[in-house]
């Protein structure tokens, strides 16, 4: 089913920021320093006061890839990160569908999360290097941008193997829906896949309030917290922040999955608490694995690095598709984040 139109976009707007110093571990605030996070299609105008990312849970792993020519990827990641009505259309744009525009206020969240003051953060990047193994040894960039607009959402997970003018194998995963007091609520998955010298495969996942309709036109129950392939990673943060005691070796949580070849609920371990050697310097995060195992044509299993002192984000992100086959993302730069409302 469609989702329902959405309102007129909201009056005000305003620039982005970067994530500062404040919100970074003092070694990881050395690293920024030393680095600009700013992308260079997109400055933005020096502050008077910078004030720091808010703690909130921010954009998640999806893949946000602009793939389509009329929009060349600068100017979509300046567009990104302009205002969170410009960063819908934008992204809109280069999906082919109707731009993201607001909507009423987020409804009342759950009682734990308004007793911690919980809010969603505004329109967020993340920019990764990549390194993998796909038929040899692979180097390339990944990008996810959560676009916010009142109670919508929108994730956007791009992966490129090879030089961005020219990428030999590029996905984007797409994730679009509402907030709710249980997290995110997809309503629809796009998946977009293109390879050298081969057509580009597009595969979709529509949810309804009580069914999920899988590429192929099979249909499953919809589970109560089901995410997607991109909204997954954002979801984990919700909860990581929620209820940090979560995030420790030994405990793991499930995770229902829509995926394009299945619904299945997924559990993830958190396996140990590692320091990992950034551009920024060192950042202590968490290693979350799916308890799955990876084989030829099987489902991708993602590793996730989660950073408490980044908000919970994603610091690393391994996706496997089995031993010979993986990317591995390492977040190259400071989180980009517009400023709140």
């Amino acid at each position: 089913s469609a989702p329902p139109p959405a309102p007129a976009a909201p009056p005000s707007v305003q620039r982005p920021r970067v994530a500062t110093a404040a919100a970074l571990p003092a070694s990881a605030a050395q690293g920024a320093q030393r680095r600009p996070a700013v992308a260079e299609a997109a400055p933005a105008p020096p502050e008077p006061s910078p004030t720091p990312v808010p703690a909130p849970v921010p954009d998640a792993l999806a893949q946000a890839v602009p793939e389509p020519a009329p929009t060349p990827a600068n100017e979509l990641a300046a567009a990104a990160l302009a205002t969170p009505e410009a960063a819908s259309a934008a992204s809109a744009a280069a999906a082919g569908e109707p731009p993201l525009a607001a909507s009423p206020p987020v409804p009342a969240l759950a009682p734990l999360a308004a007793a911690q003051g919980f809010e969603w953060p505004p329109s967020t990047r993340l920019s990764y290097q990549l390194r993998g193994n796909f038929r040899g040894e692979v180097q390339g960039t990944a990008q996810v941008d959560w676009l916010r607009s009142g109670a919508r959402y929108q994730v956007h997970l791009d992966v490129r193997v090879g030089p961005n003018f020219a990428p030999l194998v590029s996905r984007r995963m797409s994730s679009d829906g509402e907030l709710s007091p249980e997290g995110l609520r997809p309503q629809r998955y796009e998946e977009e896949t293109r390879q050298v010298l081969r057509e580009p495969r597009r595969r979709s996942i529509t949810f309804s309030d009580t069914r999920i309709v899988l590429p192929g036109g099979k249909e499953h129950e919809r589970l109560a917290g089901v995410q997607d392939s991109a909204s997954q990673f954002v979801q984990l943060t919700y909860l990581f922040t929620l209820k940090p005691e979560l995030l420790q070796p030994g405990r793991s949580l499930e995770v229902p999955l829509a995926l394009p070849s299945n619904v299945d609920r997924w559990v993830y371990d958190v396996l140990a608490r590692e320091v990992l050697d950034t551009p920024m310097g060192p950042i202590e995060t968490f290693h979350v694995k799916p308890r799955r195992d990876t084989r030829p044509g099987g489902d991708l299993v993602a590793e996730v690095w989660f950073a408490p002192s980044l908000q919970y984000l994603p610091v690393r992100i391994k996706i496997k598709q089995d031993a010979e086959t993986f990317v591995d993302l390492m977040l190259q730069r400071a989180p980009q984040q517009a400023q709140k409302e």
